[in-house]
């Protein structure tokens, strides 16, 4: 498998999960041109289209692409504030009810952030039994996973960069309280990741970082100490093979 990162970011958030039987995309806060330029304009070998929740950086191109001929997958609730509901390209998921999309099988999970009903999912890859965790936008998850082989979450700050931010006048109280109830931090990440069986991880990508609060180079290198694993931050326009990295 391999990690297509189109954007990853408050600017907006996309991924191509590409296998050898097809492609998932993964939220789609971008235009529509810049998908289509991801995939080569080769729309034919996409499955489909998992939406976290319906923010526009991570929901921007949904409608081009139920236009496109692509099901879109996501909550009842995400898919109405989007205005997607009606379309019969919409897949109405649920927390907890697993579902397939080609040769993927995915789970649905609750996340917290400040959406109506936004959800992470638990992807595998049937051909290889391959699971991938992917979770953005959220200050905690509830849910406990084992056996994975990847794991693809946000890690959007540090607490004592933001509260130094803060501080300096660079950024306003009130979005301090944002960021706590809505997006990971490099502290909670770590909880987060202690928590979970990582025995089969063979690599963590962190998505979704603050261009203003975090620290990449720092938030590698604590989250590698941690846990012995390869840790990639998700930089746009790169590419992040998902096998046995390194070759």
């Amino acid at each position: 498998m391999n990690l297509k990162v189109i954007g990853s970011g408050s600017k907006g958030n996309s991924y191509l999960l590409e296998t050898p039987t097809g492609t998932l995309i993964l939220d789609a806060g971008i235009k529509f041109k810049d998908i289509q330029k991801a995939l080569d304009f080769n729309l034919s070998k996409v499955r489909g289209c998992l939406i976290t929740h319906e923010h526009g950086d991570h929901s921007k191109a949904v409608k081009d692409i139920l236009k496109a001929g692509i099901d879109v997958y996501t909550s009842l609730e995400t898919a109405g504030q989007i205005g997607i509901a009606e379309s019969h390209r919409t897949q109405m998921v649920d927390d907890g009810i697993q579902f397939s999309v080609g040769d993927f099988t995915v789970l649905p999970f609750k996340t917290e952030h400040d959406a109506v009903n936004p959800f992470g999912y638990l992807i595998m890859y049937k051909p290889t039994g391959e699971k991938i965790l992917f979770a953005t936008d959220t200050y905690f998850l509830r849910n406990r996973f084992s056996k994975l082989d990847y794991v693809l979450c946000e890690c959007n700050y540090c607490k004592d960069t933001l509260d130094a931010n803060i501080e300096a006048g660079y950024i306003a109280q009130g979005m301090k309280n944002r960021l706590l109830e809505s997006h990971f931090s490099l502290e909670h990440v770590k909880e987060f990741l202690a928590a979970n069986d990582l025995s089969k991880v063979k690599v963590i990508v962190l998505l979704h970082l603050s261009n203003a609060n975090s620290d990449a180079k720092r938030m590698v290198q604590e989250i590698e100490e941690l846990t012995g694993k390869i840790v990639i931050v998700a930089d746009a326009g790169r590419d992040i093979p998902l096998e046995q990295y390194p070759f």
